[in-house]
């Protein structure tokens, strides 16, 4: 869920952006520092933090709807910063042998990838737990982290020339298997919200594939196009798995939809289209297998036409204000937001645009004006001005842990260690640095002994 902006030119253009685990704030990185949004609302963007300490900023990545925030920027691009940015204090920094790459989070673990290596620390202590060496190269830092902490599963490529995945559990530091998922190498990589389902596409990015993790087992296939080659940028569950959403460089965004999957189907009619069916059906037993496989290949469910080619760009699917969404961020600094049927799929209906380098701004959608009435559809319904809801009972992450609103958090959900994110006595109260090789790990720090408090991440 994170992007690194093919720099469009101009001092305020975006060099990263990102939305954070559970979709509900967005984090932007400029030349001059970075800014973080609340997701909570359609017709307001709430701007929750802004930063201009560090310049260049191009990983930014926030912790939920907490008060940590791992930052890396041009200037030190070997060193990792975590911040608590509510109280403007540096937890920690970690030095690393090359360039940094991308970072992922969880509530337990938070993962560096470097071009050759990826390192795995404990969130609660920052502590380095494990260190993946001489993993194939990448380039471009693709990795995938699930974001349930009792299913922290890692995913990676494990070869540089073909679509293998290779899948580690973080909890146990333990490999856990190797998935053959395209016959070319892979573009893009993300977990569902369980950690149950695994989503690839590879550098060709006509087909989309879901496997069961920890098992490996394809249990979806998606076609994209068939004629181009895409770039895919973004790829990304909704919270409840029901879709899968995907964006490249072209104009369109794709939405799957993720059928429940059944081992036998009620008996259909019998009638002429249902025969046709049956008879098609048995014919691609004696096709080629990539001729059947496309056949049965699935088509996406609903679609969003962009006035922008070529932009990078990254999808969320998140529900905002009790309906389901669309957010589309791009590296020309805007962020919008669309409209999806859950039932009937279709073009999703733009109702909010948004920019980023402004001061709070919003740009309405003024080509809904030029448009014919749409039918009464459940889209043109939910694409109406609408109040917004009170805080109480909108749908969002609170600042204790990310769960929901006047809902009971789990004793799970509670980490035990020494970063504590709210708390007035927090621990450490001293600036951690750390250098890490390949070789040996070196450390330098002063921290005085406390308590340790019960922390809410």
């Amino acid at each position: 869920m994170e992007a690194a902006a093919e720099a469009p030119g101009g001092p305020a253009a975006l060099s990263c952006f990102s939305y954070n685990q559970d979709c509900t704030s967005l984090a932007i990185g400029t030349t001059t520092g970075y800014r973080l949004f609340s997701l909570s609302s359609v017709e307001q963007l709430d701007q929750v933090h802004e930063s201009n300490e560090i310049p260049d900023v191009y990983i930014v990545e926030r912790l939920f709807s907490s008060s940590l925030v791992v930052v890396v920027s041009h200037a030190k691009p070997q060193q990792m910063n975590v911040y608590h940015f509510k109280k403007g204090t540096e937890i920690c920094n970690y030095s690393y042998s090359s360039n940094i790459l991308s970072i992922r989070l969880n509530r337990q673990r938070l993962v560096v990838c470097l071009e050759e290596s990826i390192y795995i620390h404990n969130i609660k202590d920052m502590k380095l737990l494990k260190t993946i060496l001489d993993t194939p190269p990448n380039t471009t830092g693709l990795c995938a982290l699930s974001i349930n902490h009792a299913n922290s599963y890692l995913a990676y490529p494990g070869s540089a020339t073909s679509g293998e995945i290779a899948l580690y559990d973080g909890n146990t530091l333990k490999t856990a298997c190797s998935i053959p998922a395209h016959d070319g190498p892979l573009a893009a990589l993300a977990f569902n919200s369980t950690g149950s389902k695994l989503a690839s596409a590879s550098e060709k990015g006509t087909v989309i594939r879901v496997f069961s993790i920890p098992g490996g087992q394809k249990l979806y296939e998606f076609r994209r196009g068939m004629k181009r080659y895409v770039n895919i940028s973004s790829l990304v569950f909704s919270m409840d798995s029901q879709f899968l959403c995907a964006s490249s460089n072209t104009e369109t965004v794709h939405i799957f939809k993720l059928e429940h999957l059944t081992d036998s189907r009620p008996e259909e009619p019998p009638t002429w289209s249902g025969y046709m069916g049956k008879m098609f059906q048995a014919a691609t037993n004696y096709l080629p297998a990539q001729v059947s496989g496309m056949m049965n290949q699935d088509r996406a469910f609903a679609t969003v036409r962009l006035n922008i080619s070529g932009q990078r760009n990254i999808c969320a699917l998140s529900t905002i204000q009790k309906l389901p969404r669309l957010l589309v961020t791009t590296s020309d600094g805007h962020l919008c937001i669309y409209n999806l049927d859950p039932q009937d799929g279709g073009e999703c209906v733009l109702i909010k645009k948004h920019s980023l380098l402004g001061s709070g701004k919003t740009e309405e959608n003024k080509e809904n004006d030029l448009r014919p009435p749409l039918p009464q559809s459940y889209a043109a319904t939910v694409a109406r001005q609408s109040t917004v809801p009170s805080a109480s009972t909108m749908p969002g992450y609170s600042e204790d842990g990310g769960a929901l609103r006047g809902e009971v958090i789990p004793e799970h959900e509670f980490a035990t260690g020494p970063v504590c994110l709210d708390d007035e006595n927090e621990f450490p109260p001293c600036a951690t640095k750390r250098h890490l090789k390949t070789s040996k790990l070196v450390t330098k720090w002063n921290i005085h002994p406390q308590p340790t408090p019960r922390v809410r991440l």
